[in-house]
């Protein structure tokens, strides 16, 4: 009886760590297939692109940052690294690699070893036909927890070239008008938190097919 006794703590104590590390995600994280919009939350814009290419550096479609929340081309689906690791659903942990793909034309966001127009930051565009890109397509979703919750504010760093995905406030002329420059910046800093927005997340462990919409 004895010994029961000073087992029952240690037992305890290993079920609360199970129960730690295997807890379940909140209804609230963001999930593979979801659609949504991110919002910089330092500079209040959307994270948009469209077909406008850049007139410098790659020339490939333009990414910019967009204060309207209700412009259709700020929509950007959640992707696993490759076909297969994200099922449709599936909570997005922190650390987890990723492609944004633009819903509207079909193309990766992306980043490379072009200077940005603006402000000689790094150029981020996007890129690909129906989805399918290369590797620099890749971002690591950092965040603070076990999972991206939507109420989190997020980073994403670049896998290629190692830049976190940023806006610093320059803003375009014709034909874009008043849109902010996106951009890649070697440091974690204000300007490089995101948050997810508006959409339609797929929610954690129930059929695909069914889904919340916001």
């Amino acid at each position: 009886m004895r010994d029961g006794c000073r087992l029952l703590p240690l037992l305890l104590l290993a079920l609360l760590r199970g129960l730690c590390h295997g807890r379940e995600p909140a209804p609230g994280a963001v999930t593979c297939g979801s659609v949504l919009k991110l919002l910089n939350t330092r500079h209040n814009v959307r994270l948009h692109s469209h077909e406008v290419k850049y007139g410098s550096g790659s020339g490939q479609q333009s990414v910019t940052g967009v204060e309207a929340s209700d412009d259709a081309n700020s929509y950007w689906r959640i992707r696993g690294r490759n076909d297969g690791s994200c099922q449709r659903g599936t909570p997005v942990k922190c650390g987890q690699a990723i492609r944004l793909t633009h819903v509207n034309t079909g193309k990766n966001l992306h980043t490379h070893h072009f200077p940005s127009p603006l402000s000689n930051n790094q150029e981020v565009s996007a890129f690909g036909d129906d989805g399918e890109g290369d590797d620099l397509d890749i971002w690591i979703v950092q965040c603070s927890g076990t999972y991206w919750e939507r109420e989190d504010t997020v980073r994403f760093k670049h896998v290629g070239t190692e830049v976190f995905l940023s806006i610093t406030g320059e803003q375009y002329g014709h034909p874009i008008r008043g849109q902010r420059e996106v951009h890649g910046m070697p440091t974690a800093n204000h300007h490089n938190y995101w948050k997810a927005m508006e959409g339609v997340f797929i929610k954690p462990g129930v059929d695909p097919a069914k889904h919340d919409e916001l």
